[in-house]
């Protein structure tokens, strides 16, 4: 069993910048994709960013492109998520998501078995 637990959210202003963290214990050898998700008040939950756990490559969503990095660290079983250039828009709370079996697509929640309870992130503009 994975847990996960987010940290980092707060308020910001626009253009200014925040950085997630998520740290990951259990069966954290078991894991083949890590992810940041979003839910904004009324909306479905987004896909921001993901990272493999093998290989280490990244994928982000065209609206957090050339803003946002996700990166990892193996020994501290940690994921980052560095968010720039923060809109009003990226209001929302972020989960972190992990994926215990492989799959080519690191788009869809359903990929995703574990889940962290999310940290809020306000951005005023």
């Amino acid at each position: 069993q994975v847990q996960l637990v987010e940290s980092g959210g707060g308020l910001v202003q626009a253009g200014g910048s925040l950085r997630l963290s998520c740290a990951a214990s259990g069966g954290t050898l078991s894991i083949y994709l890590m992810g940041w998700f979003r839910q904004a008040p009324g909306k479905e939950r987004e896909v921001v960013a993901a990272i493999r756990g093998s290989g280490g490559s990244t994928y982000y969503a065209d609206s957090v492109k050339g803003r946002f990095t996700i990166a990892g660290d193996k020994a501290k079983n940690t994921v980052y998520l560095q968010m720039n250039s923060l809109k009003a828009e990226d209001t929302a709370i972020y989960y972190c998501a992990a994926g215990a079996i492989w799959a080519a697509d690191w788009a869809p929640p359903r990929n995703y078995n574990y889940w962290g309870r999310g940290t809020q992130v306000t951005v005023s503009s």
